[in-house]
Formats: C-alpha cells, sequence, structure tokens
C-alpha cells in the first residue's frame, strides 16, 4: 500500500474520532514527527513572516500597527515575529485549539536560539532592537502562559473566522500561511466577505497558498497533481476534516477575489511543472483549466480593498 493512501485512510479514521484534531495531533507528534518545531519549519515560517512585512511595510512604512492570522496551527512563530516588527496587537484565530503553553514557549526559544547564532541578520531591518532584547531575556519556564500572551500582545482565538465580533476597519494587516487550501469554498467566501469588513481601508491582506497535493509530501511515489486524477465525488471519499484539501488552482482563487472585488496589488507564484501533471490522467472537473493554471503549486496574494 502506497503511504499516501495509508495516511489517507488513517486522516479519515482520526476524522470520525472526538477530539480528532487532538488525536491527530498526538499522531503526528509521537508517530509521523511531523509537528515538531524543526529548523527547517522555523526557517519557512520566518521566510513567510519577512515577506508578509516587506510588502506591508512598502504599503505602510511607518508606526505601530494591528494584525490578524487565519489559522495559528501549533506553533505561533508569524505573531511573534509581527510583535518584533512593533505590532501593538496580535490576533491569531483557529476553528481549533492546537496552541499550548509548551508550543509558545518552544517558539519562543527557538527565537532565542536563532538570534544567539545570529541567524536572523537578514530580519534586522524588520525586528525593533528593543522588543529584540526583551524576547532574549524572557525565562520561558518561570512564565505563565497569560503572561507571555500579554507580554507579546498575543490575543489566542479559538473560533470561525466567518464570525470574528471585530469591529469594522480593526486591523491594518491580515495574513495567514497555507490555510486557505484546507478552507471550503463556500467557508473562505464567508471569511474573505468577513476579512474585507475588518481591514483598514489603508490595510493589506497577504495570503499563502500551497495548491499541491499534500500526500505527495510524504510519498515521492506520486506527484503534487495526484489529487487531480479524482472526480468530486472520489475527492469526498479519499478526504477528509483533520486536513481537507479544496483542490483549488490559482483562477478559482482570483475568480473569487473578482466577485468580492479584493484588488491583487502583487501575486507571486511557482508556476509548477507541466510534464508532471502530464503523466496523470486529469478528472472531468479540471479539463477546462489550463495546464499553465493546472500547474502553479504556490502563490502569495497581496491585495488591498
Amino acid at each position: 500500500m502506497k503511504k499516501w493512501v495509508l495516511k489517507a485512510i488513517i486522516q479519515k479514521l482520526i476524522s470520525w474520532l472526538p477530539n480528532s484534531h487532538k488525536v491527530n495531533f498526538w499522531f503526528q507528534k509521537n508517530i509521523t514527527k511531523g509537528v515538531r518545531l524543526s529548523d527547517d519549519y522555523f526557517g519557512d515560517k520566518l521566510v513567510h513572516a519577512q515577506d508578509h512585512l516587506k510588502h506591508f511595510r512598502t504599503h505602510l512604512p511607518q508606526g505601530q500597527f494591528t494584525t490578524l492570522e487565519l489559522g495559528t496551527g501549533w506553533y505561533p512563530v508569524v505573531p511573534i515575529a509581527m510583535y518584533l516588527a512593533g505590532a501593538k496587537n496580535c490576533t491569531s484565530i483557529d476553528l481549533n485549539s492546537l496552541m499550548t503553553k509548551e508550543s509558545f514557549g518552544q517558539t519562543i526559544e527557538k527565537y532565542q536560539q536563532w538570534f544567539k547564532a545570529g541567524k536572523l541578520e537578514h530580519l534586522k531591518d524588520y525586528f525593533l532592537p528593543e522588543r529584540i532584547s526583551q524576547l532574549k531575556k524572557i525565562k520561558v519556564a518561570d512564565a505563565s502562559y497569560e503572561t507571555l500572551l500579554v507580554i507579546f500582545n498575543f490575543e489566542y482565538r479559538v473560533g470561525d473566522a466567518q464570525d470574528l465580533q471585530d469591529e469594522d476597519e480593526t486591523y491594518d494587516l491580515i495574513h495567514s500561511n497555507n490555510v486557505f487550501e484546507h478552507v471550503h469554498a463556500g467557508v473562505l467566501r464567508n471569511i474573505l466577505i468577513e476579512f474585507k469588513r475588518v481591514l483598514k481601508q489603508n490595510g493589506l491582506m497577504s495570503h499563502f497558498i500551497d495548491m499541491s497535493d499534500h500526500f505527495a509530501h510524504l510519498d515521492n511515489s506520486i506527484t503534487i497533481y495526484n489529487f487531480l486524477r479524482f472526480s468530486p465525488e472520489a475527492w469526498r471519499r479519499i478526504d477528509n476534516d483533520v486536513q481537507p484539501q479544496n483542490r483549488w488552482r490559482l483562477s478559482d482563487y482570483e475568480e473569487l477575489y473578482q466577485q468580492l472585488e479584493l484588488h491583487i496589488s502583487a501575486k507571486d507564484l511557482r508556476p509548477g511543472r507541466i510534464d508532471d501533471l502530464e503523466k496523470i490522467e486529469l478528472a472531468d472537473c479540471f479539463r477546462t483549466k489550463t495546464k499553465e493554471d493546472l500547474a502553479v503549486s504556490h502563490v502569495h496574494l497581496v491585495n488591498t480593498i
């Protein structure tokens, strides 16, 4: 049995259990080792943070700012980066309670280790010296969870981003990292409508989207386009609620942005490999799209309203 098939079966079974996301976290932490705060994971998140800040500082170069992140996950690497860059409030919302005091503390300590090793010099133009100094002094073991949240101006929410309960025009920057591809179409539309409401008129949205088949991340016997072989009916049987994949392509996101009058001011993409795409037989629902559109594997969409 191929690795991706086995993972699909396991995730489907886990999705039917009570507290499925906690069970999935335990499984990934202890069996697949997929949720460790590795240097690679930490570095990738810092790249995202840097790109968010690069576009934001080009748009609004001065002053403190408020941020909203969609999809906190286990390790708040990006919100801490926003704090270091001068954010006066960092809000992060997730549908499931994943972050803990332990994972928050591990993230702080990883920052401390990288600062000590001189690995964050490339971010010195974004981070404030006084906040770096404060982070370096924190003793995670001696601080409560609540204290750490206060130090980093961090508001952690568990809830539905379709209903944020914030006033209109609350945030200067709204961002996410590899989250949109896990959100069903109707829900994503509602989330973007809500984001448009709570974003300030001179604010910015910045979202990274990974449109590759995530099962290919652990199984090199398939390409990142493998999931495009399946009809919607077949994919519903394979997909799961623990880590769903909507299989949207770039044109789908662009169409939704256009419908909602969200002006895309910057678009950075990885074009992918058409030769890998051509190795599979596409499901009928994807045959109307161009090969170039189907092949795009990742995109960073930046927009204003």
